[in-house]
């Protein structure tokens, strides 16, 4: 399975006509994706901001064609890009575990910062070296399928967690969030209200406007 994603800011004024023309070019679109073997497709909002994610199946060719060239372009006036169409965000982070095929028990996190000038390479090297103290162990969870982009200056997180396998969070995991998210605070702005808890500051959160499997 190789994951692919995409990130564009909806034009000031266009939300409504964007999700109007979604579902009028919805039909053609998952027609697309199902041709092309792209399952656990999703489209997520805040703010004006909007991340695509899609997992193009084994076997798949990951490709960008003519055919969703001109579905996609039905909405070209309500949106400007922050990715660049047909490549990839930059993969920042991954901890992809044991991904559940299954979704119905699956709750998601799927958050939106803006990285501070001349800070990507930083975050970068603090997430390569979770991945390097990891090693080469498999997340058994909750956590899953977890991956981190980055485009445009903004970051772009998407994790599933498995809730039969979430607990309360102890004294000491709590230490340790307060002490990187501090530390993340210096080279990123929330968009998302994920740290909301730790800043007290007020956040929108993310809502997944569309899915398709």
């Amino acid at each position: 399975m190789e994951r692919h994603a995409a990130a564009v800011a909806i034009n000031e004024g266009k939300m409504n006509e964007f999700k109007k023309k979604l579902g009028e070019i919805w039909p053609d679109l998952t027609a697309w994706l199902d041709k092309n073997k792209v399952g656990n497709f999703s489209i997520w909002n805040a703010e004006n901001l909007m991340f695509v994610y899609g997992e193009w199946q084994d076997g798949a060719a990951y490709c960008v064609d003519d055919e969703i060239r001109e579905i996609v372009s039905k909405l070209d006036d309500t949106f400007t890009w922050i990715s660049t169409p047909g490549e990839d965000m930059r993969l920042m982070y991954h901890n992809f575990g044991i991904v559940r095929e299954k979704k119905e028990l699956i709750r998601h996190r799927v958050f939106m910062t803006k990285l501070h000038d001349g800070c990507e390479e930083e975050y970068k090297r603090r997430h390569d070296a979770l991945i390097a103290q990891r090693g080469d162990t498999i997340d058994p969870g909750p956590d899953s399928n977890f991956s981190i982009w980055s485009a445009g200056g903004y970051i772009f997180g998407y994790d599933e967690i498995d809730i039969t396998m979430e607990e309360e969070e102890t004294s000491e995991a709590h230490a340790n969030a307060v002490v990187w998210e501090t530390r993340q605070l210096e080279i990123m702005d929330w968009i998302t209200n994920d740290v909301d808890w730790l800043t007290g500051e007020h956040h929108v959160s993310s809502v997944r406007l569309a899915w398709h499997n």
